[in-house]
């Protein structure tokens, strides 16, 4: 008659070859929490830069355009029809030297008494360009390219694609790293379940010969890697918070307070980089598992 699965006999099973090839259990708990570091490094890297990416598209897809002091109305009336009618813009407004000085003095704060010795207003007129989305803005600056009246065009184009060409970068190279490192860590486990296979090598064929399948055998040793995946999995997420609250805390310094605004806070970041430990590092626990039984099985 076959043997049934029970789950306090797997574990225990799986406990005692734990504590029996302790060494190299240390050694694949270290590897996996490694490996998960690293990736949640470069998955925090990511995000990050993601959401300094979507902030700059959200607070840039504008294009000013600079205009020659001194035009008549009907002609920076002209100058806003003819933008209006390109692909992409999705409004247009005018900004006068006075609201230019205004929304400066509001910007500045504080400081903005400096601004109230000046003689005579420096800033230029201009039309405020707001773009359907930021990716739009190459097409809009050629279409004002030949605009008469237009002295001078700001765009932030150059800010958001230089954020997204960091990223695939960190991606593409993060994905490159994770492989191997996964790679190494399921070569480890599967070592380590290897010898615990291979010194209970008889035990299994006994166990075999008396009518244990193979899925009552497997268990134990499909538990002991998830086991390991798992250690390693709550290892590297402690260290994870641990770090990633001291990076927060020191980036909303004096010192980095312009940048701090777009770091994702700890909390939102770590239900992610949780989940997805817990499911990498069982995974790699279980393959790593699977992967040594497979010969050992055919008796």
């Amino acid at each position: 008659m076959a043997m049934t699965i029970k789950p306090i006999f797997t574990l225990k099973e799986a406990l005692k070859s734990l504590w029996r090839n302790r060494l190299m259990s240390i050694a694949s708990i270290s590897s996996v929490a490694a490996t998960l570091m690293i990736l949640g490094i470069i998955f925090a890297l990511i995000i990050n830069i993601n959401s300094m990416a979507q902030s700059a598209k959200d607070q840039f897809d504008t294009i000013q355009a600079y205009l020659v002091d001194t035009l008549p109305v009907e002609e920076i009336e002209t100058i806003m029809t003819q933008i209006e009618a390109i692909e992409g813009v999705k409004s247009v407004a005018y900004e006068s030297k006075s609201d230019a000085l205004a929304n400066m003095k509001e910007s500045w704060k504080d400081n903005a008494y400096l601004l109230d010795g000046l003689e005579e207003n420096p800033l230029p007129s201009s039309v405020v360009i707001y773009l359907e989305d930021i990716y739009y803005s190459s097409g809009v600056l050629k279409g004002i390219e030949g605009i008469n009246g237009i002295e001078e065009v700001k765009s932030y184009q150059d800010i958001v694609e230089q954020l997204l060409a960091i990223t695939e970068a960190i991606r593409k190279t993060g994905v490159i790293v994770i492989f191997v490192l996964i790679a190494i860590s399921t070569f480890i486990i599967h070592n380590t379940i290897k010898l615990t296979v291979n010194s209970r090598q008889r035990e299994i064929n006994i166990m075999k010969y008396v009518g244990a399948t193979n899925w009552f055998i497997r268990w134990p040793f499909l538990t002991e890697g998830t086991l390991l995946g798992l250690v390693g999995a709550g290892i590297s997420a402690l260290f994870m918070k641990l770090s990633y609250d001291y990076v927060f805390e020191l980036m909303h310094s004096d010192f980095y307070v312009l940048v701090s605004a777009y770091i994702v806070p700890p909390g939102e970041l770590m239900r992610d980089v949780i989940f997805l430990f817990v499911v990498i590092g069982a995974g790699i626990g279980a393959l790593g598992s699977i992967w040594s039984m497979r010969k050992y099985l055919n008796v």
